[in-house]
C-alpha cells in the first residue's frame, strides 16, 4: 500500500502534482499529504464539498447526476476527480465520495466509499466497501486514495 510519504517522494521524482475534491473526508486527504516535508512540491490544492449543491459549485459534477443518484455514486467520485484534476491545475485528481457513518446516506450503508482518480489517461474509479465507525472509515478511504494513486504511478 503506499502511503504518503511514499506518494510525495514518488510524485516528486517525477516532477508531477495532485489534488483532490474530498466529501466523507472533509480534506483529510490533503493535510495528510501537507504533513510530509516536501509536500508543496506536488500538492495543488484541494476542495472540500461536503454539502452536495458545493461538488456541482466548485468541482463541476454535473447536477443533474447528483439529482438522480445522489452524492454517493462512482460516476460522482469521477467527476470530483476530474474537477479537482481541472481546478487545481494539477496531474492527477483524486475524489472520494461515500458514507462515513453511522446512518445511511443517499440509499448507501456506511462505509459505501467510491474513491475515483483523473489523470494522463486514466479515468478510474473504486468502490469500497469500509468496516468500522466514523474516524476510522475516513482514514481508510484516504488510505485506499493513496493506494489507487500509487497503483498508476508505478
Amino acid at each position: 500500500m503506499t502511503g504518503a510519504r511514499e506518494l510525495v517522494a514518488t510524485l516528486t521524482r517525477r516532477g508531477e502534482t495532485v489534488a483532490a475534491a474530498e466529501s466523507l473526508t472533509a480534506g483529510l486527504l490533503c493535510a495528510t499529504l501537507a504533513e510530509v516535508p516536501g509536500a508543496s512540491a506536488v500538492l495543488r490544492g484541494g476542495l472540500v464539498v461536503y454539502a452536495t449543491e458545493l461538488k456541482t459549485v466548485l468541482a463541476g459534477v454535473d447536477q443533474r447526476l447528483l439529482a438522480e443518484h445522489g452524492a454517493v455514486h462512482p460516476e460522482v467520485a469521477a467527476q470530483l476527480a476530474a474537477g479537482a484534476r481541472d481546478r487545481c491545475g494539477a496531474t492527477w485528481g483524486l475524489g472520494l465520495t461515500g458514507v462515513a457513518g453511522p446512518d445511511p446516506q443517499d440509499g448507501a450503508a456506511p462505509g459505501t466509499v467510491y474513491a475515483g482518480l483523473c489523470g494522463p489517461g486514466t479515468a478510474v474509479v473504486r468502490e469500497l466497501a469500509l468496516p468500522g465507525d466514523r474516524p476510522s472509515i475516513r482514514a481508510a478511504a484516504v488510505r485506499a486514495a493513496f493506494a489507487l494513486l500509487g497503483e498508476h504511478l508505478h
